[in-house]
């Protein structure tokens, strides 16, 4: 099973940008989007009216703003989209499907802000999460999104410039040590141990071609998976956003 993430930073944006040609090409059994910056009538026609994928959609109640898709080839026997936390919620940034042998989460963490203006609610909403995670934690589990911070140091271009910036304190890089501490393994971190791969790439400065990036996009799985994980990849040259997608392959 081919499951892709993808920030889009839009998708109207992103399928005006040749975004279809490349969903077409891949053929994944999922592919989790987000960031759409949409309401569900403002989907184009040819993703929202597929025959070959159902379409879940979680959508900010701020239009223009935020929002996630899931779309699924096999149908899921059951789709949640609360975290519990009233702002995260009504920003549309979760959705949870249940399939008969896994279980996936699809999440947009919030970023925090430049001025780390809103680093409390990101938090408060990594908080949430992994309380909601613990609940389910003995199930197979595919947790999968922009995650908005970068781990290790070998995770973005330039750590010691960005030590005490937003996406690399102390703070949020202990969230993700708790994310793998709670059961879950990085899965590009299976195969590969070495810098120079991102995710996402600043709009200033020509910083893409440059490869002055972060990685900041997660697939994320329980430990219980580990042997079933055939690949995880990064899409690096799939252009279209500011973020790249990001894949594995998984016997599931």
């Amino acid at each position: 099973m081919k499951i892709i993430s993808w920030n889009v930073n839009g998708i109207r944006s992103a399928y005006r940008k040749g975004f279809l040609r490349w969903f077409n090409k891949e053929n994944a059994d999922i592919v989790c989007l987000q960031e759409i910056k949409a309401q569900n009538g403002q989907i184009p026609e040819k993703l929202s009216s597929s025959e070959k994928y159902s379409l879940y959609i979680n959508q900010a109640i701020k239009k223009g703003y935020s929002g996630i898709i899931v779309l699924t080839k096999k149908k899921p026997l059951k789709v949640e989209n609360k975290l519990g936390l009233k702002r995260f919620d009504d920003e549309g940034r979760m959705l949870k499907l249940t399939f008969s042998k896994f279980i996936l989460m699809a999440i947009y963490m919030p970023h925090g802000g430049r001025q780390k203006e809103n680093l409390g609610y990101k938090m408060e909403a990594y908080e949430k999460l992994f309380k909601y995670i613990k609940k389910i934690k003995d199930k197979n589990i595919v947790l999968v999104g922009d995650f908005n911070i970068a781990h290790k140091e070998i995770d973005l271009a330039r750590p010691k410039n960005n030590k005490n910036n937003i996406m690399f304190t102390p703070e949020e890089r202990k969230q993700i040590d708790y994310l793998l501490e709670s059961g879950f393994m990085d899965s590009f971190r299976q195969f590969n141990a070495d810098n120079g791969h991102y995710t996402w790439w600043p709009y200033m400065a020509n910083a893409r071609k440059r490869n002055i990036g972060w990685r900041i996009d997660y697939l994320f799985i329980s430990k219980l998976l580990k042997n079933k994980l055939k690949k995880s990849f990064i899409l690096e040259n799939v252009k279209g956003s500011d973020h790249c997608p990001v894949g594995i392959d998984i016997n599931l």
